[in-house]
């Protein structure tokens, strides 16, 4: 069992080690999308089209984004350190409608460290957090500052989203552009509030 834990740890700091903040992971991407290319160890005309398509939802929701009183109150609340580490890609077009909103939530608070990775650059930390075995993002684990321990994750949608997408492919069997269009207005719809009250019913749930 210690092995195991300080596997885990040592994942985490190598993770860690290659992550940027949101500022940098912002530059990454769009430093990326000028030479033509995207995140990933894949590249394709659709992850640029993607990627360009989501740094144009970033720079707006940069902007519209708003964490709500609520939440903003709990989050001053939190009296220990905590790093958020997020694993995403700057194709990932539910990364783009939920990173924001993670790093909004982290601005109101000195006790949250926010930290972003890419996931095809951490895949050994990305096996552990898998979603019905496949590598779904963006994924937020929510670390203690001090020992690294993994104390909840969160992702790669919010509730409702995910539901969308299920039923979606309930009806229709597929999920297709028309689905993927379904998803960003439902995005566009909640603005970021059911995001920020998953994560801090998380926190309060099972870490205070």
């Amino acid at each position: 069992m210690l092995i195991k834990v300080n596997k885990m740890k040592n994942t985490i700091e190598q993770a860690l080690q290659n992550s940027f903040s949101y500022s940098e992971y912002r530059k990454t991407v769009s430093d990326l999308i000028a030479e033509g290319k995207s995140t990933g160890h894949e590249q394709s005309e659709d992850l640029l089209r993607y990627s360009e398509l989501n740094e144009a939802r970033l720079n707006r929701l940069e902007k519209t984004i708003a964490v709500t009183e609520e939440v903003k109150s709990d989050l001053e609340k939190l009296d220990k350190k905590y790093i958020w580490l997020v694993l995403a890609e700057g194709w990932c077009g539910d990364a783009a409608q939920i990173v924001p909103v993670i790093y909004k939530m982290s601005e109101v608070t000195e006790n949250v460290s926010l930290k972003i990775a890419l996931r095809d650059d951490n895949d050994a930390l990305m096996q552990h957090f898998l979603t019905s075995g496949g590598k779904a993002i963006p994924k937020l684990l929510i670390l203690d500052a001090d020992t690294l321990e993994v104390l909840a994750d969160w992702g790669p949608r919010p509730h409702g989203a995910k539901q969308l997408i299920l039923d979606y492919k309930a009806a229709h069997g597929v999920v297709d552009e028309p689905a993927k269009i379904e998803l960003q207005k439902w995005y566009l719809h909640d603005k970021g509030v059911a995001i920020q009250n998953e994560i801090i019913a998380l926190h309060k749930e099972v870490l205070v």
